[in-house]
């Protein structure tokens, strides 16, 4: 009898070493009920490769592909959502943004449709948005701006359309803002210079207006500026002297946009301006011939204004053509 009862205390024991340790890598049933609703919506280039219940894996089936999940306590959660390049149809999936522990979601090079949902304010860890290469449209919803902890956002090449929403300006980590090959008007936030980390800000090939004077009016503003992409808009005026403020610049592209006046000399103390675009606008005059001289600047294409005869290209004139991957990290 004693045999048996010792046998039963082990089995009993090996039981709940079993059920404690299941219970242990359990997946939190937001997370799982969330995945679901997003697998039952998707075409099946992405569904067949997810199998069984939990994203996360559960015994000798793997995670999901382009779910990366973490420990949290005795659950785990979802923390990274990356689909991209397989054709997902149809709109934004709102249950993305019950996946309350996203550090980052990447969906681009898809077929996403209609507007980016409120709800996407609720990713209150979300550090990458990358949602380029979409047919996604419609405003901007203020909620973005609740992504504090935000460092890159990717929203180039869709249809958005509306004014850039100046909460993104609420996004004190920000370093790299893609906004280009949309539909976006009015005016370009001027509260965006109070971005202390944003290195990168492209919203060229857009329908923006206004000045330049009105967009970096703020002295003090771009601190950590290097790349600044304006072309191809309907953006006028001159060119004001409150540029040279952007210390750190690097890449200036004003091209094929409604600009006039002559250049401010104070471009040239810009200290690391390396490539300066300003071909098929109505600027005139001469060119300041600090630029010629210039330690960093490699390219100045002047090209379509009406400067006065002897001024002068610099460089190769090699169109500028970085990928967003380049900035990704």
């Amino acid at each position: 009898m004693a045999s048996f009862s010792t046998l039963s205390w082990i089995a009993v024991f090996l039981l709940l070493l079993l059920l404690l340790g299941h219970g242990h890598c359990k997946t939190v049933k937001r997370d799982v009920k969330a995945l679901n609703e997003i697998k039952a919506s998707l075409g099946w280039r992405v569904v067949y490769a997810w199998v069984g219940d939990d994203p996360c894996g559960d015994g000798d089936l793997p995670p999901w592909s382009g779910v990366t999940c973490s420990q949290q306590g005795d659950y785990r959660v979802v923390t990274e959502l990356e689909v991209y390049a397989v054709s997902i149809v149809g709109p934004f999936p709102i249950a993305v943004t019950n996946l309350l522990d996203l550090t980052r979601l990447d969906l681009h090079n898809n077929k996403l449709t209609g507007p980016i949902p409120p709800q996407i304010g609720r990713l209150k860890h979300l550090k990458i948005l990358n949602l380029r290469w979409n047919k996604l449209q419609d405003v901007l919803p203020p909620e973005i701006g609740e992504l504090k902890r935000l460092t890159h956002l990717y929203l180039s090449f869709n249809n958005f359309k509306g004014e850039i929403p100046m909460e993104l300006a609420n996004l004190p980590e920000l370093r790299y803002l893609y906004l280009h090959e949309n539909r976006f008007a009015g005016k370009i936030p001027p509260e965006l210079g109070n971005l202390k980390n944003l290195r990168h800000l492209d919203v060229s090939n857009n329908h923006l207006t206004g000045t330049l004077r009105d967009f970096i009016r703020n002295g003090d503003g771009f601190p950590s500026l290097r790349n600044l992409y304006l072309n191809n808009n309907q953006l006028s005026g001159e060119l004001p002297d409150q540029i040279s403020n952007m210390i750190n610049l690097e890449i200036l592209y004003l091209s094929y946009n409604k600009l006039s006046g002559q250049l401010t000399p104070k471009l040239v103390e810009i200290p690391r301006l390396t490539y300066l675009y300003l071909d098929h606008n109505a600027f005139t005059g001469k060119i300041p011939d600090g630029l010629y001289k210039h330690h960093f600047l490699k390219e100045l294409y002047i090209e379509g204004n009406q400067f006065k005869p002897g001024a002068k290209p610099k460089g190769t004139h090699k169109m500028l053509d970085l990928t967003d991957s380049e900035f990704l990290f």
